[in-house]
């Protein structure tokens, strides 16, 4: 598994309220919530846990205003796999492989996740 892209309408279409977008054995994590009004959680804080010795940085964007076009590369970063479209309240999941993204629209705006700590360009990626 190198890439996942997931849409608002997979959210909606979702019959539970909450869907495990990513397996449980990454490091990034990511499940959709489908919420009633005035439903909330217990108030709770995370505990740390030990790591790993060696780690890749795990990317997620998540369109808020605007398209972009994601590339989404093999392992190797030498074949294009998949050039989805995101709109608006879609998403895309990169846990291994290459990736670029390209605004399609003026004033684009996208949350990007990532796993840290970051530690300098040069520990973080290789361009393709």
């Amino acid at each position: 598994l190198l890439h996942i892209t997931y849409r608002l309408k997979d959210i909606l279409d979702q019959e539970s309220f909450r869907y495990d977008v990513v397996p449980p054995n990454n490091f990034l994590q990511l499940a959709t919530l489908r919420l009633d009004k005035n439903q909330s959680f217990k108030p709770h804080r995370h505990i740390w846990k030990d790591g790993e010795d060696r780690v890749i940085a795990q990317e997620s964007w998540l369109v808020i205003k605007g398209r972009v076009i994601v590339s989404l590369y093999d392992i190797e970063g030498e074949n294009i796999l998949y050039k989805p479209i995101l709109h608006p309240g879609d998403c895309s999941i990169t846990l291994a492989g290459g990736h670029t993204y390209e605004a399609l629209e003026q004033e684009t705006v996208v949350f990007e996740y990532k796993t840290g700590p970051y530690k300098g360009v040069e520990n973080d990626k290789v361009f393709l």
